[in-house]
């Protein structure tokens, strides 16, 4: 398996840009994270290459998460907002040479009705197909991520069927599916067989893990990891796995449980 650090939620007991060089010492090979936008591009392109990692994903910028925003790309009245961040989140991905940038959908107001959500699904569908088409001069896969509504109340996309449904859709080959395992287990559960399901379609392109219910490491999890891993393996998979969970006691006193890989 390709483990890929997301120095997000690892590595937190050093400055961000500092995490590049510790998960290069533990060994990976490769790092993530949410938002790298309080650091220079061309910074943590350098500070890659100084320690051999490669930089896999990114997610574009959601608003003000501060302020609850959850993503932009849901919300007709903020497209300027929402084409301003995708303008830049290219220009980050392709400095870093990172292949992915997942597109966070938005999270609606508990009021939300039944129009409030066709709504939103109508300006989701535009705004992707806009950045697919806008952006296919660069070598970036543009992904749709389904989040739970327990972390993310609210969130506009929360099932792999919604997310593969979108992109089978738009039909664009810059579109591709985010398979956060921890997500899938909370909203649906039956994860070997949601892979066996939907890895055939080859519209997933980067998966992530974490240990569920809490999001520690995979190794304190309901979840079989084990198993999962035997799955993916069986089933050819070849991209990277991002490590996308908070460690419960310290970053490096938690990466033994690699050893299931």
């Amino acid at each position: 398996m390709r483990l890929a650090a997301n120095l997000s939620l690892m590595y937190t007991e050093w400055p961000f840009e500092e995490r590049v060089a510790a998960a290069a010492q533990d060994g990976f090979e490769a790092v993530e994270c949410m938002f790298p936008y309080a650091s220079e591009a061309g910074r943590l392109k350098a500070l890659a290459a100084q320690h051999g990692l490669q930089w896999v994903l990114i997610n574009a910028p959601c608003g003000n998460w501060d302020l609850g925003d959850r993503g932009l790309a849901c919300f007709a009245d903020r497209q300027d907002e929402f084409r301003d961040a995708i303008h830049l989140a290219a220009h980050y991905a392709h400095t870093l040479g990172a292949p992915c940038v997942h597109v966070l959908a938005g999270a609606l107001p508990p009021h939300a009705d039944a129009s409030a959500h066709s709504e939103a699904w109508r300006a989701y569908q535009t705004n992707m197909a806009w950045v697919a088409d806008t952006m296919a001069h660069l070598p970036i896969t543009w992904l749709v991520e389904p989040i739970n509504s327990r972390d993310v109340p609210g969130y506009l996309v929360n099932t792999q069927a919604q997310a593969h449904a979108l992109v089978e859709q738009l039909n664009r080959p810059n579109l591709g599916v985010q398979m956060d395992l921890y997500h899938c287990q909370i909203v649906e559960g039956d994860v070997v067989r949601k892979l066996e399901c939907y890895m055939p379609s080859g519209r997933v392109k980067h998966i992530q893990i974490a240990g569920v219910p809490e999001r520690h490491e995979p190794n304190r999890s309901e979840l079989s990891y084990p198993r999962v891993f035997e799955c993916l393996s069986a089933l050819g998979y070849r991209g990277y796995i991002g490590c996308e969970y908070r460690p419960q006691a310290g970053t490096r006193e938690g990466l033994g449980w690699r050893r299931m890989c």
